[in-house]
């Protein structure tokens, strides 16, 4: 037990931040609930990322932030620390800095304040190095030292996979929605995701189209998913690739994504946040990741799954200093058919 901590202790793990990032770090709350299994134990997201996590076999509570609403501004954000002030967590662990959640939890009081070396630091109580910019290691692993030097866990045996919770009214909404569209219930599906936060990570829509093309895996019925910004790219892969694919952008909510993804016989996506949750509900996933730079690699933000794989580009005959930002338009159909060879039966 680490000193300081009652022996049945409140816990609370922040990390409002992007889906894939929140993702990568449920693994954090089963390393955290091994170690203190009479603990309770909460986790504080955006509310938009609620289905990520609602229905974790580790995680007791739920706790919902609105940045863009209740929690906008300093008063809301006053209100929000009294609130966790009530509840009387005895620590909290932010897993990703911000200014908001660790003046947040001094505000609140809670005793022990951990997290990394940046932005407020001077609100917490025990203060780490933040080296993840180096990209050695997998941001689960950087999470993982986290825990494991503050005493709230131990480094475990074997990897722990991220994990997002599937639940039978996702599962049942997709499967009528997809009936809907004429899609039979036993239709093989395989999922493409053709956008991204930025430009910089999409794989060029030619490209989809012709992997849509040459893939040759049996009849699968495909589909898009995204934002509802991605319903262009979608309209343009269809029309180069000559094939029907159905558009579910902007369509689905976080947990539908994940019930469809978990029926997918493959899901091809740019890196991004759906191919962090395809490869966290068990589906064959190829994440294409045409980023270099350490903090922004793939050593660092691939998607973790048993049947996740990542594609980069080749680019080692060229100088570090002579590369450019990204070189996602150089990563090939046939690298990305290869892989998905190798996820697929």
């Amino acid at each position: 037990m680490k000193p300081g901590l009652p022996q049945n202790p409140k816990i609370l793990v922040t990390r409002t931040d992007r889906i894939g990032d929140l993702v990568v770090s449920t693994p954090i709350f089963e390393l955290i609930k091994k170690k203190h299994p009479k603990s309770h134990l909460a986790a504080c997201v955006f509310s938009e990322h609620c289905e990520l996590v609602s229905g974790n076999p580790f995680v007791d509570e739920v706790i919902l932030y609105e940045k863009k609403d209740a929690q906008k501004n300093w008063i809301g954000q006053w209100r929000f620390a009294r609130e966790i002030h009530a509840k009387k967590f005895d620590a909290v662990i932010h897993l990703h800095a911000t200014n908001r959640m660790h003046i947040m939890s001094l505000f609140a009081e809670v005793p022990i304040r951990i997290g990394y070396n940046r932005r407020a630091p001077w609100a917490l109580t025990q203060v780490f190095p933040y080296d993840k910019k180096e990209g050695l290691k997998h941001e689960t692993n950087y999470l993982t030292d986290l825990v494991c030097a503050s005493g709230f866990s131990s480094q475990p045996a074997e990897p722990v996979l991220p994990y997002v919770p599937v639940t039978q009214g996702n599962r049942l909404s997709v499967s009528n929605l997809l009936q809907h569209l004429g899609v039979e219930a036993n239709e093989p599906i395989a999922v493409i995701h053709p956008s991204a936060s930025d430009v910089s990570k999409m794989w060029p829509v030619e490209n989809f189209s012709e992997f849509l093309k040459q893939y040759v895996s049996g009849k699968v019925r495909w589909i898009a998913v995204g934002d509802a910004k991605a319903a262009e790219q979608t309209a343009i892969i269809s029309k180069l690739s000559g094939l029907l694919v159905l558009d579910l952008c902007g369509k689905l909510s976080l947990g539908m994504l994940a019930a469809l993804f978990e029926k997918a016989k493959l899901v091809v996506s740019n890196d991004s946040g759906p191919a962090h949750i395809a490869a966290a509900v068990g589906a064959p996933t190829v994440s294409i990741f045409g980023r270099w730079q350490p903090g922004m690699n793939a050593e660092r933000w691939k998607p973790n799954g048993k049947k996740a794989i990542v594609v980069t580009p080749q680019i080692e005959s060229i100088p570090v200093a002579e590369r450019a930002f990204t070189y996602v338009d150089r990563i090939s159909v046939e690298q990305v058919l290869d892989a998905a060879k190798k996820v697929t039966p």
